[in-house]
């Protein structure tokens, strides 16, 4: 294959890591502001659906069961979406920030959890 830096395939797990970090980091931030909030937040407002997000982002960032929380976080997105949708604002400027993590959440199912990873060391 021709690639201008093929030495880099060596990291080649290294991507998805990042990807998997950067999603659970963003996930545990929206969870932590509806918890402290109870709720009053943008999106699904909701402590419960908060503390979801929390979970579901801790278990991303540490990649443990990455491709399950990848699967629970892209169901949550498609949620946001349909809710943004239905309130007629699908094409408005905000949403593009859920398709880019939607499709984040994707990748990490497809890609697994990187290096760093408890799934990673474990083969799970």
């Amino acid at each position: 294959m021709l690639s201008l830096f093929p030495t880099l395939y060596t990291y080649e797990q290294f991507a998805p890591f990042l990807i998997r970090v950067v999603l659970g980091g963003t996930l545990i931030y929206f969870g932590y502001q509806k918890v402290k909030k109870h709720g009053q937040s943008s999106g699904s407002n909701t402590t419960l659906y908060g503390i979801a997000e929390l979970v579901i982002g801790v278990f991303l960032v540490i990649g443990l069961y990455t491709q399950l929380a990848a699967l629970l976080n892209a169901a949550i997105l498609v949620i946001k979406l349909g809710f943004k949708a239905s309130e007629g604002k699908l094409f408005s400027d905000g949403v593009n920030y859920y398709v880019l993590l939607l499709t984040l959440a994707v990748a990490s199912i497809f890609l697994g959890p990187g290096f760093w990873g408890f799934d990673y060391a474990g083969g799970i």
